[in-house]
């Protein structure tokens, strides 16, 4: 718990934690669109956004430094919003997975 206090702070202050330091969620704990979301992954879509599967860039570098092309992202639908929303799926290897509601600020690592 310490440790997690820890890694929020420094997020918030100087923008160094990495999603290790984030506590991980079950996939029974996302909101639905978020376990849709993961659903159409696993199936290779078909994938609502247009944006849905590009390479993301952990400029933020709040994941695991990897290569460039290491990464892929995928929208989670917000209810309301008119655009995309702020909450996203990231993918590394297929049993890396991050959920962030918050637009990159905070990664937490899906877990089954």
């Amino acid at each position: 718990m310490i440790r997690t206090a820890l890694a929020l702070l420094l997020t918030l202050f100087l923008g160094v934690a990495t999603a290790r330091d984030w506590p991980p969620i079950a996939f029974a704990e996302l909101p639905q669109e978020a376990q849709h979301t993961l659903r159409l992954i696993d199936a290779g879509g078909p994938f609502p956004f247009r944006r849905d599967g590009t390479v993301f860039g952990n400029y933020e570098r709040r994941l695991p430094q990897q290569k460039r092309s290491y990464y892929r992202e995928y929208t989670v639908p917000t209810p309301g919003a008119r655009n995309r929303g702020a909450r996203r799926i990231v993918i590394g290897q297929p049993d890396e997975r991050y959920y962030t509601p918050d637009h990159y600020r905070s990664f937490r690592r899906i877990v089954q």
